[in-house]
């Protein structure tokens, strides 16, 4: 299966387990919201999780997109590139956390100026996973 062809399944389907890699090698899951931007699949998090701390010493990502009922799934397996607030202009931030956040199925925000400055107080970053590997079943990609 190549990214293309997954692409429709991941712009609708936002649900998904995030696999990072901890320093002894060990897999650490966590769920989370995901989405597609270009060529890559993206999430947001938390600027003092694990997931963060693990991708900034080992790139390799994985991300299971699953329909809500358990019926299908696609994984995206790639390395990660990071957007963080660290030697980024605030604004590009802003404007990209705000695109992130579309991608991943919230639509338009009630109140921008209110997810703004949450996203700056929690040093959110944005995770870019550009596809080496894609697999998975779902009915309408047979």
């Amino acid at each position: 299966m190549t990214f293309d062809e997954a692409k429709p399944y991941l712009q609708q389907q936002h649900h998904s387990v995030v696999t990072t890699f901890r320093r002894d090698g060990s897999a650490q899951m966590s769920i989370l919201l995901s989405g597609v931007m270009g060529d890559s699949v993206v999430f947001v998090v938390r600027g003092a999780t694990a997931k963060l701390a693990n991708l900034r010493r080992d790139p390799r990502c994985s991300v299971l997109a699953l329909d809500t009922d358990w019926s299908g799934y696609i994984t995206v397996e790639g390395a990660a590139t990071l957007r963080t607030w660290d030697g980024a202009y605030p604004e590009e931030q802003r404007i990209l956390l705000r695109e992130a956040f579309r991608a991943c199925g919230g639509g338009e925000h009630s109140d921008w100026e209110g997810y703004d400055q949450v996203m700056r107080e929690e040093r959110r970053a944005v995770v870019f996973v550009k596809p080496t590997r894609v697999y998975g079943f779902h009915r309408s990609l047979r």
